[in-house]
């Protein structure tokens, strides 16, 4: 019997398949006789010059910056020019928080439930931007990439590790082409970084430090009360596969990264911007192990309000063993010897206007330290000094034009993007690695092949995730 990843409450006999889709997917079949498969559908692929039909999923907050940058030309910051392809529909479970890009876009067809959208404009959608709350992230990608539709996910890419997993497997299968949303990964710093650290600038790195001033919205919380929902809302659909509660303005629209049924806490928000240089420099891969060093306020449903997070890489090839430490939550690292009080680690965010420092990484290496802020930017030696006179490594990573861009140009036959989920996926699961051992106050041993924690079998159903009815990732 085939293996089938789909949404369970998708209405794929009700569609049309098209002659050409059947055509692919009964030569897909004669050539994967055996071997368990996805069910397979045709990604369509545009020459360069023709327009991507691009569906959003998720309309308001940080989707808006997403539609924009594929569906306008208009000048943006930090990014430059839009990539102005057709925006073809949108869908979004809360009318008040899609407002804007409703008045942007009055003439689109507009869907609250994904599942209708794609079934009812399945051939009319090339790839789809996928900009919802953590819970909802792997769910609604894999209905897309089972239709063959190219997907853009918001970090981080899935709720738990096994959604990762699942999708980066998914998108293997299905030929499509994938992004997820952390924009440093496309950034001029994080390929300095990368650079400075495989000339040998500092030698071999074995311990890295990354921090963050997040949670910036509550965590250690309780559950709230229930409250009834906005007309606006249709919560039974903004739960999605999470476990049936009563509506609460503590969760939607703004404040759900906090609770651990719908987000992923500082760790899974920043981690995926901040700790990426280090994971591409270094080429983690999987971590042997993860443990909480210390950790305030975590409940049964909230993330805590600090924590600090020890990760153990082996070896990897020409690279010894990495201690990875993340803090958040006013938790930093030590100061590295023979650096001066006036020297700034890190760096804030250009997008955040927040006071420098707040957020940012160290690489101890044996023969120096290298810092760099939020998203790769401003890589330096430390003290800065060392920086005079110096020049760049050559480069040797391509420039990216943007991660949206990245993500267009591949869709239409070109590379892959740099943050595909080949890379992504396996990063999300080891972000989420971290989150786990917050969640757990426990020390993870980690096999990865097996997708488990042999010393701690607790932990499973963690790692699975949870799916109500109707929602499940078989």
């Amino acid at each position: 019997m085939s293996k089938r990843f789909t949404c369970s409450t998708t209405a794929r006999a009700r569609r049309t398949i098209t002659r050409r889709r059947f055509l692919t997917a009964a030569a897909a079949a004669s050539a994967a006789t055996a071997a368990p498969r996805f069910n397979i559908l045709e990604a369509r692929t545009l020459p360069p010059n023709e327009r991507l039909n691009i569906a959003a999923i998720g309309a308001g907050g940080q989707a808006r910056f997403n539609i924009m940058r594929c569906g306008s030309d208009q000048i943006l910051p930090v990014y430059g020019a839009g990539a102005d392809q057709n925006i073809v529909a949108l869908c979004d479970v809360d009318d008040e928080r899609a407002a804007q890009m409703y008045e942007q876009f009055p003439d689109l067809p507009k869907f609250k439930d994904f599942r209708v959208m794609l079934d009812q404009m399945d051939d009319e959608i090339d790839a789809v931007i996928v900009t919802t709350p953590d819970h909802t992230h792997a769910v609604a990608a894999l209905a897309c990439m089972e239709r063959g539709k190219h997907v853009y996910v918001e970090k981080p890419m899935a709720h738990s590790l096994r959604e990762a997993r699942i999708l980066t497997e998914a998108a293997r299968y299905h030929g499509v082409m994938t992004q997820m949303g952390n924009q440093g990964h496309a950034g001029e710093g994080t390929r300095e970084l990368c650079e400075m650290i495989w000339a040998n600038w500092i030698g071999p790195v074995h311990t890295v430090h990354c921090w963050t001033n997040r949670p910036t919205w509550p965590q250690g919380v309780e559950a709230p009360e229930a409250e009834h929902p906005p007309e606006h809302l249709d919560w039974n659909l903004w739960l999605g596969p999470a476990r049936q509660r009563p509506y609460s303005s503590a969760y939607a629209p703004h404040r759900w990264r906090g609770f651990w049924d719908f987000g992923t806490g500082a760790l899974g928000d920043m981690g995926c911007h901040i700790m990426d240089p280090a994971y591409w420099a270094l080429q983690l891969g999987y971590p042997e192990s993860v443990e909480v060093v210390k950790q305030q306020g975590a409940t049964d449903v909230s993330a805590p309000t600090s924590s600090v997070i020890k990760y153990t890489f082996g070896e990897r090839p020409g690279m010894p063993p990495v201690t990875l430490y993340w803090y958040s939550g006013g938790e930093s690292p030590p100061r590295p010897e023979g650096v001066d009080e006036d020297e700034v680690l890190g760096e804030n965010s250009r997008l955040s206007g927040e006071r420098e420092g707040v957020n940012g990484s160290l690489f101890i290496g044996e023969n120096g330290v290298i810092t760099c802020g939020t998203y790769g930017m401003n890589p330096r030696l430390l003290p800065a000094t060392l920086m005079e006179d110096r020049e760049k490594p050559t480069p040797v990573i391509p420039r990216s034009t943007g991660p949206h861009e990245e993500w267009i140009l591949a869709c239409k036959g070109g590379p892959k993007p740099m943050s595909n989920f080949d890379y992504s996926g396996p990063f999300t699961e080891t972000v989420l690695l971290g989150v786990l051992a917050e969640r757990l106050d426990e020390q993870i041993e980690w096999d990865a092949a097996g997708l488990r924690a042999p010393n701690l079998p607790e932990a499973d159903p963690y790692v699975r995730g949870y799916a109500r009815t109707g929602w499940a990732i078989p």
